[in-house]
Parts: C-alpha cells; sequence; structure tokens
C-alpha cells in the first residue's frame, strides 16, 4: 500500500490514548481512506445525473469516463448514492 502524505487532524483524549495506540488509530484510518479512495469504490458509490438527456447512469464505466473527463458539461452532475 502506497503511503500518502496526508493531512489528518486526530483528537484525542490524552490521558486515555498512549502513542502506540494513536499510531494505530493512524494507520487504521490511511487503510480506510486508500479503500474509499479507490476508483472502483468511488465509481460504485455515486451516478450520473444528465439534465440535458433526462438520463440517470450507473454504469462504472460511464461513472469513469466522467471522471476522467477534462471538459465538464453544463447541467450534467455527479450524485452520491448514499
Amino acid at each position: 500500500m502506497n503511503k500518502s502524505n496526508r493531512d489528518i487532524l486526530v483528537l484525542y483524549n490524552e490521558n486515555i490514548t498512549t502513542p502506540q495506540s494513536l499510531e494505530h488509530e493512524v494507520e487504521w484510518l490511511h487503510e480506510l481512506l486508500f479503500n474509499v479512495e479507490r476508483m472502483d469504490n468511488f465509481a460504485s458509490a455515486h451516478e450520473i445525473i444528465n439534465l440535458n438527456n433526462y438520463k440517470v447512469y450507473h454504469n462504472k464505466v460511464e461513472i469513469k469516463k466522467y471522471i476522467r473527463r477534462k471538459k465538464e458539461q453544463a447541467f450534467v452532475f455527479l450524485n452520491n448514492r448514499n
């Protein structure tokens, strides 16, 4: 797993948490975010609403094409299905 630099703010109670448990929590958060940010997971959690054609796209391939596109279209929205 590629450990990229992230700006994560972790709030904890100093009396309860040890440095080892804090490090474990940060590693767990990094792993969680790594899995959530994958393109397949992102595409499965979103849909495209195209008001120009009055269509809603649920297909992962169409969603990936839309995300990778450099130019945005008017009245085409990326919607989170959660």
